[in-house]
């Protein structure tokens, strides 16, 4: 199958720390790059209150998922096993990590609306 993929773009630009959505932003509109270090930092100042709704614990756990966002990509965000490896697994079990959020459902809505948060300028 032919076509240019995130990697080619990554490559083409040496911005490997890029998130793929600046990527391809940069490319179709010229639009700066961000890396996903630029965008997590931007959340935990300028969304402080979503950070607030929660617990001292789950806080913690939100910024653990954005740790490795910054480090391993976008797909750390929507893999809920990334809740059952270091540091995130030390907090407990998926159940009851899912407690400090109100449960399985609040956990998965909470996650997604990191990650929307993210995108939203």
């Amino acid at each position: 199958e032919k076509g240019i993929t995130i990697e080619h773009l990554a490559n083409a630009t040496k911005r490997f720390d890029a998130d793929p959505f600046d990527l391809l932003c940069h490319v179709a509109y010229n639009a700066p790059i961000r890396t996903r270090k630029e965008r997590a930092e931007r959340l935990r100042m300028d969304k402080k209150d979503f950070f607030d709704r929660f617990g001292k614990e789950a806080r913690q756990i939100l910024n653990e998922v954005l740790d490795k966002y910054i480090e391993y990509g976008t797909e750390q965000l929507a893999d809920t096993n990334i809740l059952k490896v270091p540091p995130i697994s030390l907090h407990g079990n998926l159940m009851e990590i899912s407690e400090l959020f109100g449960g399985p459902s609040a956990l998965r809505n909470s996650l997604g609306e990191l990650q929307a948060l993210l995108y939203s300028e």
